[in-house]
């Protein structure tokens, strides 16, 4: 009976992701299998578990990165003039925090990361069962963390979630305090810190490693006092696990573009990517933030959609000679590579992107309206391909070590420790951004710490997560929302979750 299990979940696997391979992680999938003996070497295992890092391609550039970006202060959607991206309001709930457990991209989020842990579970009672697989523990180990890795994510956006981690169990889960869920990912990741594997190479990437794990511990403790605030402060275990990551073999690239370039894999600054290729459910920021002129003007192929934009005010935040500053944002002229001449929008405008973003027409009851179609900086932090016809496959960084050094830094800052230490940090991320010396921190604050963050990782899915921990969430961004209430620190349970399952209750003030 334990054969024929296997063997049919192995079919269901093949029927289902087959399609899709990843090269990148050195994917093999079988179209027949010695079930007797199935998961004998490396890349057998690896045709069972890849799955499990596919689920990473739903953090970014999709509705994760929305969530996030478009909810803060760093990014908005907004209605272009002709009626562009009205898709109901949910871009404007996601600006003006009025969203419902009806919106549809919290409906989807909540589904997305749940099928994630479904997967995990179902792929970790498999291989749990099946006595053929070498080195189960390390390979059990790594599925745990993929799994702890979406509860974090549910722990930050939706904060009371049931935990369900034994596939079999077909019984409705209850819903757990956020403070349960923050005590479950702590555990999970700490029983597998040192059962994972610790390298840090070409075989490794992409993989749960203990430096991954490491950076979840950072970020755990990091934010303690929003996630669980009655266990008091981390301090001091952030930095420890900060500098556990820090030990290990990952650089600061010299090069700031070198973890957005197309062939981004060599990146040594590189800690926990998602894996993109053409061929494989791509990268798409280009489709989601370029006017629809913007791609022959840069030698692009593909359709854009003319969506998200930054907002105005975060990028006039940056110095005016940071590289950063143009290393992430697209402005200015799109122009017809034939000719050298600007385009013009259907609107007659030339296509000339600006910083400001101003609504102008067709004005609803909240004051929602339209802005002209070349509004708003574009996003210009990874690079595009040339020619390119399709899908980007440059990979996300979820974290990278500049991350890593700026959460020690905030941490020694907030238990009063070394500021010394925490400004050599700080300064090594700024001195890759700026060529005068004089730009560089004598000692740094809390609050240079924050605006450094928001420098350093724009567009990277930080934005909301920061702004809660700094406390300034909630507060009114002149133009384009008041001051919220306190319940929009988290997201609601969908309602369909809730419409399946009585049980599951909902977050307070929805």
């Amino acid at each position: 009976m334990k054969k024929i299990k296997i063997y049919t979940f192995i079919a269901v696997m093949i029927a289902s992701f087959s399609f899709q391979g990843c090269t990148n992680l050195d994917e093999e999938v079988y179209d027949k299998l010695p079930v007797d003996k199935f998961g004998t070497n490396s890349k057998e295992v690896n045709s069972l578990i890849a799955p499990i890092y596919r689920t990473l391609k739903g953090v970014w550039p999709s509705n994760y990165f929305y969530m996030s970006e478009c909810s803060a202060d760093m990014a908005v959607t907004p209605t272009r003039k002709g009626g562009d991206w009205w898709d109901g309001g949910q871009f404007k709930e996601l600006r003006f925090h009025t969203w419902t457990p009806s919106t549809s991209m919290v409906t989807n989020s909540y589904n997305h990361a749940f099928s994630s842990i479904t997967l995990c579970n179902k792929i970790f009672a498999m291989i749990n069962d099946n006595p053929s697989i070498e080195d189960k523990e390390q390979i059990l180990a790594e599925i745990r963390g993929v799994r702890a890795f979406w509860y974090y994510i549910l722990l930050d956006y939706y904060g009371n979630v049931p935990i369900v981690t034994d596939f079999k169990d077909t019984t409705l889960p209850t819903t757990k305090t956020r403070a349960e869920v923050y005590k479950f990912v702590l555990d999970e990741l700490n029983a597998i810190k040192d059962i994972v594997r610790s390298d840090v190479s070409s075989a490794s990437y992409g993989k749960m490693t203990k430096g991954v794990v490491y950076t979840l511990l950072a970020k755990m403790y990091l934010n303690a006092m929003v996630w669980n605030p009655a266990g008091g402060a981390k301090w001091q275990e952030c930095i420890a696990a900060c500098d556990k990551v820090m030990e290990m073999k990952y650089i600061i690239e010299p090069n700031f573009k070198q973890s957005f370039i197309v062939k981004n894999q060599n990146s040594q600054e590189i800690i926990f990517p998602t894996v993109f290729s053409t061929s494989d459910g791509g990268n798409t920021i280009a489709q989601r933030t370029l006017h629809y002129l913007a791609a022959p003007s840069l030698g692009l192929k593909i359709g854009t959609w003319n969506g998200v934009c930054a907002m105005a005010d975060y990028v006039k935040s940056y110095d005016a000679d940071d590289k950063r500053l143009g290393w992430s944002y697209l402005t200015g002229p799109m122009t017809n590579p034939a000719n050298g001449e600007v385009y013009i929008t259907a609107h007659g405008r030339p296509l000339i992107h600006t910083i400001d973003v101003t609504m102008k027409y067709g004005f609803d009851a909240d004051g929602w309206g339209q802005t002209e179609q070349e509004d708003g900086a574009r996003c210009w932090k990874w690079e595009f391909e040339s020619g390119q016809n399709g899908d980007a496959e440059n990979d996300f960084a979820i974290f990278r070590l500049a991350d890593v050094y700026l959460m020690k830094a905030e941490a020694l800052v907030r238990a009063g420790s070394d500021n010394g230490e925490a400004t050599r940090l700080v300064n090594a991320i700024r001195k890759r951004a700026f060529d005068a010396p004089e730009k560089l921190f004598t000692s740094v604050t809390l609050t240079d710490i924050y605006k450094e963050r928001r420098f350093e990782l724009a567009w990277e899915g930080h934005a909301r997560q920061d702004m809660i921990r700094f406390g300034t969430f909630l507060e009114a961004i002149p133009g384009w929302k008041g001051v919220t209430p306190a319940k929009c620190l988290l997201f609601p349970i969908p309602r369909r979750a809730r419409d399946a399952n009585p049980g599951l209750i909902q977050n307070p003030g929805y």
